[in-house]
């Protein structure tokens, strides 16, 4: 992740380009063992993802902060860099994610149930693994959708071309 732009001299982000961009799939990896874990550790997941989104939409108004100085408009590139950020995180980590892999969990152990005299635990195994297994092929589609939402949407009212990197 890091270390090509460590070595083409880009900057990297350390919410973007770091093992720290991992923090915003936890709950997707909560919602996938949510058949076998007690539920407060599901909501735990959020807390983490959360946290990360919130660290950076923070780090990219300080960005658009110094980015604009003592420039007129800067409190609201700061304020639309942290909104903008914001918005696209929770979507695109949080929220959309999350519900995608709750209802495959779901839909796949109600399945299980109905279709194969599996016992409960190895049922409860398999949704979990096939939670997981689908969150590397849920992230671009997701990422790639919030992107075009948000591009015919609120980024008009903003007018910004530009997503915050």
């Amino acid at each position: 992740m890091g270390h090509s732009k460590e070595k083409t001299g880009e900057k990297v982000d350390i919410y973007r380009d770091t093992w720290v961009r991992f923090l915003g799939y936890a709950n997707e990896v909560g919602e996938s063992f949510r058949a076998l874990v007690p539920v407060s550790l599901v909501w735990g997941s959020y807390a983490v993802s959360t946290m990360y989104v919130t660290a950076d939409a923070v780090d990219k108004g300080r960005k658009a902060a110094v980015a604009h100085g003592d420039n007129p408009g800067r409190t609201t590139r700061v304020a639309v860099a942290v909104v903008d950020t914001f918005v696209w995180q929770a979507l695109a980590s949080v929220i959309i994610p999350g519900f995608t892999i709750n209802r495959l969990c779901a839909g796949s152990l109600y399945l299980l149930g109905r279709t194969t005299k599996w016992p409960l635990p190895v049922r409860k195994w398999t949704t979990t693994a096939i939670g997981l297994s689908a969150i590397p092929f849920i992230i671009t589609p997701i990422d790639r959708s919030v992107d075009f939402l948000l591009d015919s949407s609120v980024r008009k009212l903003y007018n910004e071309g530009e997503k915050h990197k």
